[in-house]
């Protein structure tokens, strides 16, 4: 289930768009994927701590991270 504060980063015509869960339309849009991605983490660090899920440029999800203090569903096996 997603939260309110939770990101998802994806390409647009425009650039890197970085659009919080539920969102109308996109917080920001950046001419870099990594800018998208350090502005959505440090955005969650912000509202305390949530899911981040990154499109590669084809539009399939290809990395999801839980940006602290979020609840990590499936921490690594060293951290539990």
């Amino acid at each position: 289930m997603s939260k309110p504060q939770d990101r998802t980063i994806y390409q647009t015509p425009n650039g890197w768009a970085n659009k919080r869960n539920g969102a109308g339309r996109p917080e920001g849009v950046y001419s870099t994927q990594k800018e998208a991605i350090d502005t959505a983490r440090q955005n969650l660090k912000n509202s305390g701590g949530g899911e981040m899920t990154i499109q590669g440029k084809d539009g399939r999800f290809r990395e999801k991270d839980t940006v602290p203090p979020g609840n990590d569903p499936c921490p690594p096996k060293d951290k539990q």
